[in-house]
């Protein structure tokens, strides 16, 4: 979905106490760049290096140059600005808008709003949102949770059981993100948060039972509106052949968009507790992150045991008394 100014506007309006100023046209102008900038030299006639497909933020130094130039030549700078394809242009603390720039923006479709808010706090605003409307996005089939403060994804076949596992964590407690639908997307190089669809939030579908609504079941804190995911959890059918992790010396990891992540792949046969498997898988990543390997412990110590009896061999092959 491209970035509009209409929906940059709707995630900001009430934070930046925004007003539009002018007529209430252009909504519907693309924004092609993520980042916000002044136009700085722009408005000094040199233009070679303006980037003009970003959001333009015009706070008191640029008004008050603005107003210090000869109305003509303030007007030619403004109609040269506004001839490349700027998507929308802020004016920060309240100021007044020197002319013509509203009239020349209207001219040229770009609409213009004001922020009582300072300049820099306008950015501290702005450029979170940016990044967030502009961050690489992917939708999964799956469910996911938040058991323990770790964001567990549960993978696998339609009608598997991800829906009915996550279920069971909800009663113990946890708390459900999304179900069915994981709209994923990517915050710098190695943050993955995962949301559900606005229409489909906090409902989860039974097999047999449809539709349930579990906020108004299990309450308000049985869910969440988005969470990190950690690790993510693959539900298969149970085989003889399947390649089982016996240790957890050697993990497997999957990519979700460039972020790789722990994966582990849990079979499922009758009488399989798969709800406590989940807690496990979450305090054995929590341990993890705390520099905590329970394989990697126990392998030092059965190989230090191992090598224990090697050396005692050895000393009584040696030992002539």
């Amino acid at each position: 979905m491209p970035v509009t100014v209409g929906r940059l506007i709707e995630r900001l309006k009430a934070p930046l106490q925004l007003e539009q100023l002018g007529s209430s046209d252009g909504h519907e102008r693309e924004i092609e760049n993520p980042d916000v900038s002044s136009p700085g030299l722009a408005l000094a006639g040199y233009v070679g290096r303006f980037i003009a497909q970003r959001v333009q933020v015009f706070g008191e130094t640029e008004i008050t140059y603005l107003s210090t130039l000869p109305e003509a030549e303030r007007g030619r700078i403004l109609k040269q600005f506004f001839s490349f394809p700027v998507p929308c242009v802020f004016i920060t603390k309240g100021l007044e808008a020197v002319s013509p720039l509203v009239s020349l923006a209207m001219e040229a479709s770009v609409p213009v709003f004001r922020s009582p808010l300072k300049t820099a706090e306008v950015y501290r605003r702005l450029k979170p949102v940016m990044e967030e409307l502009f961050a690489p996005s992917s939708t999964m089939h799956g469910s996911l949770a938040d058991v323990f403060g770790v964001g567990l994804l549960f993978t696998g076949a339609s009608g598997i059981g991800k829906s009915e596992c996550v279920l069971d964590l909800v009663e113990r407690g946890h708390r459900l993100v999304a179900d069915d639908l994981v709209i994923c997307f990517r915050r710098g190089n190695d943050l993955l948060i995962g949301r559900g669809h606005e229409l489909q939030r906090h409902f989860m579908e039974i097999r047999g039972v449809g539709l349930i609504d579990v906020r108004s079941i299990f309450g308000i804190r049985a869910v969440r509106q988005q969470k990190r995911i950690e690790v993510v959890v693959q539900l298969e059918e149970w085989s003889e052949h399947a390649p089982v992790e016996r240790t957890g010396l050697e993990p497997q990891a999957t990519s979700i968009l460039g972020v790789e992540l722990p994966r582990i792949t849990v079979y499922l046969n009758p009488g399989k507790n798969i709800t406590v498997i989940s807690e496990v898988i979450a305090m054995n990543h929590l341990l993890r992150y705390y520099g905590e390997n329970p394989a990697e412990a126990f392998n030092q110590r059965l190989m230090g045991r191992m090598k224990q009896a090697r050396d005692a061999r050895h000393y009584l092959v040696q030992d002539d008394e």
